[in-house]
This record gives structure tokens, C-alpha cells and sequence, in this order.
């Protein structure tokens, strides 16, 4: 029988954040929250700005958590199941530290304006061809989900995967310094957030806060493409970064392609990496995608995982929820007529958005059928929010994109750019635009839906996929 190893134990809870440990116990995993709490898991009580963790620790207790870190008696509950600290983040906080120091292995932290979340997860499933790997789930890059992640990092794993987020300037050091890693990539440096910084230079010296939690053996892989590079180059070598590892499409980077070519349901690549030539498939479209392949590589070069096993890995990679994941969309109950549809409705910012259209753009469409754009508001852009968006008329037109239709005031802008064929329609709420996209859908039609989370857009792919549902409905 395998012996369960425990994520933590009463003792080191108590020894850890200084708390009186009424019991004895081990958890298997760490909760915040009250609806995902599974048997076994440790729950945080923490204060957020609309709740308070402290009203569910009940609910936690009945659903088999062991014990709840709280910051106050819990009226009507058993003392033996509370582990009182004066806060409950700084608990957190404290349990994450202690979870990084008792690992000696090498960990990968990702921060840049796009591609954050999807490269993590590639290099999840790549490195898990060389050992065990945690990784931090969804998009948890936050002061929350860094170190909540940190602290479900199992003691027994070979390799860690962070995904470093932020909006404000010092937020990365903070992360950094928390996860230390052996390895820090900034995927691309780009207008996003822009609203909370007064140029792209300082996106980019925020981005660098990265480099200043680097092990002091630590590597730096930077995107020799991106138009910060030289920028970000120099903030690794003032924080002491001794090997500093370069990717893109020209020769001069360690890490380059030599060739390409995208198809229709992959791309296909030779490439240098680090002196060794690799020919691989991408199971991801785009060349958004082929530029993030090589900076998967060079961390797996970097941590010692196995090059050839990964860029196997990198051909079975599919899309991500709500991050370019494909469907096919029957229009009637015989399955004669069908659309594709394009799932990109988890956040935008004119980088993702030209990733996007050009992405649907290489899309093959059949005879009369048409490349379809559907775009809420990109947020947090700050003043040039509507130049930002009018600009976009450049990128459509380029990418010969034939109808186009926008929902919100900034995606105004660009509608009344656009040449007349091109106009789908421009709406004022998104009920609008559903109720009037869905009717002009035609057979073998190609639909992108992108937009910042803020406008919502997700709702608009559900209610294309909800579309098929009602057929089959009316059909049975």
C-alpha cells in the first residue's frame, strides 16, 4: 500500500506560523475558498474586500477540512479546528515562504503583458516528461494566488512553474522574492495595464522587478524580439544576473528559428536552440506561438529537462479555455451547417488582439464563407485607450478580416474606422450584438470573440455554444 505523503502537518503549521495547534493532523491541500474546499485541505479565512473568509469556516469544516486559520473566535465551532494567527494573509504568506525553503529545486517564475498563463502551462506539460511538476492553476499571479499556490507545493516535486502577475509598480519584487527562482522569463512587453503607468518604459521596468528575487545562479530568458528588450537586458545585468538567455526569430538570439511554417491545425519549426538544431510541432496556432515555443525551450534547457521529450510535448498542446480553444458550432439538427468558432474572450490588450486577428486570419475558410472578428473593449489602457483601439482598423484591414462586429464605447472608435464591408455592426450592450450576430451567422463561417474580461465577452461565446444546445433541444 503507497504511503500518502502530507502537504502539511499540525506540527509545522504550529511551528511555522507560531500558532497553538489544539490537534493532531495532516492536510493534503490548502483552500481559500469555501465552494472548491475538498476533504482533507486546510482553509485560510481571509479578509477580502466584499467577504469575509471567517463567515465559511464553518461551511469548510462540513465539506473535510481539518482545520481553518482564522484571526478570531468562530462562534458555534469547536476550538480544536481553529489555528489562530492575528492575519490570516500573513499566515498565508508565512506558510508560502516556508514552502519554497524546503525544496531545493529548480523553479520557473513568468511575468510579461501577454502569454503569461499559456506558456506556463505548456511548460508544465513539458517538463512533465522529466519529473514531477507544480504549477500555479489558471491565472493565480497575484499578492494572493503566488503564494497560495507556493503553499500547495507538494515536498516531493522536481521542478515549479509561477506565473507572476501585476499592475502597479512593486508588485514583482515582492512575488519574486517570494518564489526565488532559478529561472525568470519575461515573455513580451507591451501596453497592457497601461492606465497605471505613464509609458511603456516604465511597464517594462516594473516587468524587471522579476529579475531581483533571481537565485543567485539564476537565468534571465527575455523575448529579443519584443521592442523592450535592450531595456529589460540592462535591468538583469545591474541585479546581478549572470547568464542571460535571448529568443527570437533573428540569428544573433541563443535561442532562434531557422524555419517555419504555420498550417492550418499547427506550425512546424527547425530551430537553434542553445547551439542544438530541434525540429518539433506546435499544437497551437499562430506565430505568437512559435516565438513562445522557444522561450518553453530555453527554460526547459535551463532546469535540465529533456529537450527532445518537451518539444514532443509542445505538438500536443492545445488551447486553453477562453484563450483560442476552437468549436464546432452545428447551426441545424442535421449537422449540415456549421461554424467555427474561436474562443479568445479571456482578456485583451492591443498585443493579444493583433496576435488574435492574425491568428484568425490564417484561418482557411471554406467558399462564401467569411473570417469573422467580434470585440468588446480593451480596459486599463489609460488616455490613449481610444487611440489604442482606432488603430486596430490598420490591423484588421492588413489581415483582410471580413466582417467585424464591436460592442462598447472604445470599440466605437474602431468601428467607425472601418471600410463599409467590412462593418458588421457596433452595439451599445452585448444582448445587442448576440441577438444580431447569431441571425447573420452562414455556413463554414470563422468567429473570433475577443475583448478585456471586463466587457464581458465570454457571455457572448456562451451564448454561441448554448446556440447548438437549443437545436439539439428542439430536435429531441
Amino acid at each position: 500500500m503507497m504511503t500518502v505523503i502530507p502537504l502539511w502537518t499540525s506540527h509545522e503549521i504550529a511551528k511555522i506560523l507560531a500558532a497553538d495547534v489544539k490537534e493532531e493532523w495532516s492536510c493534503q491541500g490548502i483552500s481559500i475558498d469555501s465552494r472548491t474546499v475538498e476533504e482533507g485541505d486546510l482553509f485560510f479565512a481571509l479578509l477580502g474586500p466584499q467577504s469575509d473568509g471567517h463567515d465559511y469556516v464553518k461551511m469548510a469544516i462540513a465539506k473535510g477540512a481539518v482545520a481553518v486559520v482564522v484571526s478570531k473566535p468562530v462562534i458555534g465551532l469547536d476550538p480544536k479546528f481553529l489555528v489562530m494567527v492575528n492575519n490570516v494573509k500573513d499566515a498565508l504568506d508565512k506558510l508560502a515562504f516556508a514552502a519554497r525553503a524546503r525544496v531545493d529545486i529548480p523553479i520557473i517564475a513568468v511575468t510579461g503583458s501577454v502569454g503569461k498563463t499559456g506558456i506556463k502551462e505548456a511548460l508544465k506539460n513539458a517538463l512533465a516528461r522529466s519529473g514531477k511538476v507544480h504549477a500555479s492553476i489558471l491565472s493565480y499571479n497575484n499578492d494572493i494566488g503566488v503564494p497560495l499556490s507556493l503553499a500547495r507545493m507538494p515536498r516531493d516535486v522536481d521542478y515549479g512553474i509561477f506565473e507572476l502577475g501585476m499592475n502597479h509598480a512593486g508588485e514583482l519584487r515582492g512575488l519574486s522574492k517570494m518564489v526565488r527562482p532559478k529561472v525568470a522569463i519575461i515573455t513580451a512587453v507591451e501596453l497592457a495595464h497601461s492606465a497605471y503607468f505613464n509609458s511603456i518604459e516604465e511597464i517594462a521596468d516594473a516587468k524587471a522587478e522579476i529579475f531581483e528575487g533571481l537565485m543567485p545562479d539564476g537565468v534571465a530568458i527575455l523575448n529579443q524580439d519584443n521592442h523592450q528588450y535592450d531595456r529589460l537586458r540592462i535591468h538583469a545585468e545591474t541585479a546581478g544576473v549572470k547568464k542571460i538567455i535571448s529568443f527570437g526569430s533573428e540569428e544573433t538570439a541563443d535561442v532562434h528559428v531557422l524555419k517555419k511554417v504555420v498550417l492550418e491545425t499547427c506550425s512546424c519549426v527547425i530551430a537553434k536552440v542553445m547551439g542544438h538544431v530541434m525540429t518539433f510541432k506546435i499544437g497551437l496556432l499562430g506565430n505568437h506561438w512559435v516565438t513562445n515555443s522557444l522561450g518553453i525551450l530555453a527554460a526547459v534547457d535551463a532546469v535540465g529537462g529533456d529537450l527532445g521529450l518537451s518539444g514532443l510535448e509542445l505538438a500536443e498542446m492545445r488551447p486553453l479555455k477562453g484563450r483560442g480553444r476552437r468549436h464546432q458550432i452545428f447551426l441545424d439538427v442535421s449537422g449540415d451547417a456549421s461554424i467555427l468558432l474561436i474562443d479568445e474572450s479571456y482578456n485583451a490588450n492591443p498585443a493579444s488582439m493583433k496576435a488574435a486577428i492574425e491568428t484568425l486570419a490564417q484561418t482557411v475558410v471554406q467558399k462564401n464563407a467569411r473570417r469573422i472578428a467580434v470585440l468588446g473593449d480593451m480596459a486599463e489602457l489609460g488616455e490613449r485607450s481610444a487611440e489604442m483601439h482606432e488603430e486596430l482598423a490598420d490591423i484588421i484591414k492588413d489581415n483582410a478580416i471580413d466582417k467585424v462586429y464591436t460592442v462598447g464605447p472604445y470599440m466605437k472608435k474602431l468601428f467607425d474606422k472601418l471600410q463599409g464591408f467590412q462593418r458588421g455592426g457596433h452595439f451599445d450592450t452585448r444582448d445587442a450584438l448576440e441577438n444580431s450576430l447569431i441571425r447573420n451567422f452562414r455556413q463554414g463561417d470563422v468567429v473570433m470573440v475577443k475583448g478585456s474580461n471586463a466587457s464581458g465577452m465570454q457571455k457572448i461565446v456562451d451564448a454561441i455554444l448554448d446556440m447548438e444546445m437549443l437545436n439539439i433541444k428542439q430536435a429531441v
